[in-house]
């Protein structure tokens, strides 16, 4: 847990001028009510000035908005530089020490009811020369002020750039009449002048990486299921670009690697396989084409996930993903800093970000564990001192939490499968507690990472044991564990669920007549298939915006569309999913819709009016299917949501829905009932 801290004159300036923070307060008897996981987050991060002399935050104002404020680290005077009467401050990022780039959202909105774009915005850090650089909306009536912006389609680049002129790069999308990104055009913005220029791409980008100097270097295509990765040879903008390699866009193959970042010298690292089964870290030879076949830095039991850490123009650090995020520094000082921060916060993940070229010695600190929310401090490289900046969840007491632990079971063929098991607080992993097995959407994702989680902190506060296995598919364990999910849904996917929650029965941590399983998109078919293929082991189920109709999944009708971009349905989906012309009677039978006969226990659904990735057909389809033999369906439509819940009263009803069927079926309630 979180020591006890002082908190700073800089912690005070922001709690004045925005509310940042609440209490942290002890835990009452009851559980903490829903709100306190699902209710709108306390703080939302802070971005370090390239030079680390200033923070920037978002913090909420007197009427909820959020806004942009600005603190001098070394006098803790704070400032708030940018706010709208309509909206809400977005993503943000500095251009330069003196200036910052962001834009707008509405966080009072669902996804259905947007009617604006984020826009693109800038503003000094003093909070004048405000200036509006891209349109919020598409003018069909173009005013002299309108025609000096840039329009809707124009978004932030994530990458940052140069950070040592008003310029920066931003994207200028083009869509597919789905709504997935055909392309990406890079533009060079003057925030000041709002004046722009477009930078010579060699094809549908959908990817674009900035060199050591802040400037594009690479650019990945994609053309007829291939990705190719282009090269611009020199600096200048006008220099042609050059193919360096193409690979499956889909499905691992040789030549295929990601572009992880230049160092000073114009090195390239990469993320490869190159003959091994896990990703590792490895520099590509650019003259060559080639990747270099010995690792620069690889994780034992994982796929690297990650990027690389500067400071000035040298590489100290590796940031990766393996049990939990973690930090390989190269640089002794850096060791010698994480020692340091990690003394005054024991037992807990603390990620130190670094400011891009630090004339002072300010960095911050995002600390957590399974059981501590996220937790923001600036630390003091001179004078060793922590202040406390923000905490996400600040109405949550971390002791009250429940434990994490990553365990490892075999499927049936003998394939081993991580989990994530969370047992409620005070319980022990032999006392046959009802369990919910939360199933990670994707499916090629990963749940297993020992974090705090709303949804499964939630459901362990409610007396759960919560079971979240990386089946096979699940990224992040290495080409074979990928690729045996292949063609699998429904199949030995679904097996591989079943067999980890066989596995928490014979362990004694599941009462094996009070197990629920439940999940999201994927999770959500695979929660229907798990009620349908195995009956006697699951005594309910919670699909929300879960896949019910494979069919429907390639291809939209008149009534909806999807958002799956079609290069994904046409050459991705046939390897990963199965082909539907080929294999339909195959794909068909682990379709949820056409065996919703089959299903008979208590089911809750729930579906967002306005989702384009698994669109409401899906839910109603098998609503209406399952009626006609299953009266304990539940069913509920959020119509201004998408694909998941935007909006904290929307979340917030969901999971009280959540609290209160699991206790008519597994929970409290079902003792009461059976005694």
């Amino acid at each position: 847990m979180l020591p006890s801290l002082r908190r700073s004159p800089l912690f005070v300036l922001l709690s004045l001028v925005a509310g940042l923070l609440g209490s942290a307060h002890a835990a009452p008897a009851a559980p903490p009510p829903v709100a306190d996981f699902f209710g709108p987050s306390a703080f939302g991060g802070a971005q370090l000035s390239p030079n680390g002399q200033y923070v920037a935050a978002k913090v909420p104002g007197p009427g909820g908005r959020d806004r942009l404020a600005v603190v001098e680290l070394a006098t803790s005077k704070a400032q708030v530089v940018a706010e709208f009467s309509d909206a809400d401050v977005g993503d943000f990022q500095w251009v330069n020490d003196g200036r910052l780039l962001f834009d707008s959202t509405d966080n009072d909105v669902g996804v259905g009811d947007i009617n604006a774009a984020p826009g693109l915005f800038a503003v000094d850090r003093d909070g004048r020369n405000f200036r509006q650089l891209a349109q919020r909306r598409s003018n069909f009536i173009t005013t002299p002020a309108a025609a000096r912006l840039l329009p809707w389609h124009t978004y932030m680049l994530s990458q940052r750039g140069a950070q040592d002129s008003d310029a920066v790069y931003v994207r200028s999308l083009s869509f597919e009449p789905g709504g997935s990104v055909r392309s990406t055009q890079l533009l060079r913005l003057d925030t000041r002048t709002g004046r722009s220029t477009g930078v010579p791409q060699p094809g549908n980008v959908q990817r674009w990486v900035l060199d050591a100097r802040g400037e594009p270097r690479l650019a990945t295509t994609l053309e007829d299921g291939k990705s190719t990765i282009w090269l611009r040879e020199g600096e200048k903008m006008s220099e042609k670009w050059r193919a360096i390699t193409t690979f499956d866009a889909w499905v691992a193959s040789a030549g295929g690697f990601s572009p992880l970042d230049f160092d000073a010298d114009g090195r390239l690292y990469v993320a490869a396989r190159h003959d091994s089964d896990k990703t590792a870290i490895h520099t590509f030879d650019l003259a060559a084409g080639k990747v270099d076949p010995v690792p620069r830095f690889a994780i034992q039991r994982y796929d690297f996930s990650g990027r690389l850490i500067r400071s000035g123009d040298k590489l100290v650090g590796v940031r990766y993903l393996g049990d939990t995020h973690a930090t390989e520094w190269i640089d002794a000082d850096m060791k010698a800093l994480q020692e340091k921060v990690d003394a005054q916060l024991p037992g807990l993940v603390n990620l130190i970000s670094l400011p891009r070229r630090p004339e002072a010695p300010f960095v911050l600190v995002t600390t957590y564990s399974d059981m501590q929310p996220r937790t923001y401090f600036v630390y003091n490289r001179d004078t060793g001192k922590l202040d406390l900046l923000g905490q996400s969840q600040p109405k949550l007491d971390a002791t009250k939490m429940g434990r994490q632990q990553l365990v490892t079971y075999a499927a049936r063929d003998g394939l081993p499968i991580q989990a994530l098991l969370t047992l409620p607080n005070g319980a022990k992993s032999t006392d046959r507690l009802p369990m919910v097995v939360l199933v990670h959407g994707g499916p090629w994702s990963r749940a297993a990472i020992w974090e705090w989680s709303a949804d499964t902190q939630f459901l362990a506060s409610r007396g759960y044991a919560v079971l979240e296995p990386d089946f096979r598919g699940s990224t992040g364990y290495g080409t074979k564990h990928l690729t045996a999910g292949f063609r699998q849904w429904g199949r030995a996917m679904q097996d591989d669920v079943a067999d980890g929650t066989r596995w928490a029965i014979e362990q004694g941590v599941a009462d094996p007549k009070r197990i629920c399983i439940a999940g999201a998109s994927y999770g959500g078919y695979a929660t229907l298939m798990g009620l349908i293929k195995d009956p006697d082991l699951y005594r309910c189920g919670i699909n929300w915006v879960g896949v019910t109709d494979i069919k429907l999944m390639y291809g939209g009708s008149w009534f909806h569309t999807s958002d799956l971009p079609a290069q994904y349905i046409r050459y991705g989906m046939p390897k990963l999913i199965g082909d539907l012309e080929t294999e339909a009677d195959q794909l068909m039978a682990v379709s949820p819709v056409e065996q919703a006969g089959r299903l008979h226990q208590p089911l809750l659904m729930a579906y967002g009016g306005a989702d384009r990735r698994v669109p409401r057909a899906h839910g109603t389809r098998f609503r209406d299917a399952v009626a006609a033999t299953n009266k304990h369906v539940e069913w509920v439509e959020y119509p201004e949501e998408g694909h998941g819940w935007r909006l904290p009263k929307n979340r917030i009803d969901f999971w009280t829905r959540v609290e209160k069927f699991l206790d008519r079926n597994i929970g409290a309630g079902v003792q009461k009932a059976d005694n």
